[in-house]
């Protein structure tokens, strides 16, 4: 293993999940499926670990911005919390709805 590879696989042993799941919200938008598989946590634990981050970012200059879930039929994106994953849309009853996904930016 070259010195560079280990001094990176050091330093993401020092971070916790949710200050690299911070990390990686930073350079890419993700959805609660895709942090799942990234960082080897149920899409529900994502969820919490992200909505952590979100409180801890309240004293930083970031901001966590949430693309709401969507209705794949009918379009109805105005669920009661956007940053969960609802099961069917309350509006069309359809099961094809698209995860919320997430992003931190500059505030």
């Amino acid at each position: 293993m070259s010195d560079e590879k280990r001094l990176i696989t050091m330093r993401e042993a020092d971070e916790t999940t949710r200050e690299r799941i911070a990390d990686h919200l930073r350079d890419t938008a993700a959805s609660p499926a895709a942090l799942a598989a990234e960082f080897d946590v149920t899409p529900g634990t994502a969820v919490e670990h992200v909505r952590h981050v979100a409180r801890s970012l309240s004293d930083a200059d970031d901001q966590l911005l949430v693309a709401p879930p969507e209705c794949r039929d009918c379009g109805f994106d105005r669920f009661d919390d956007p940053a969960n994953r609802p099961s069917r849309c309350p509006d069309c009853k359809s099961e094809s709805v698209a995860d919320p996904e997430f992003r931190i930016a500059d505030a």
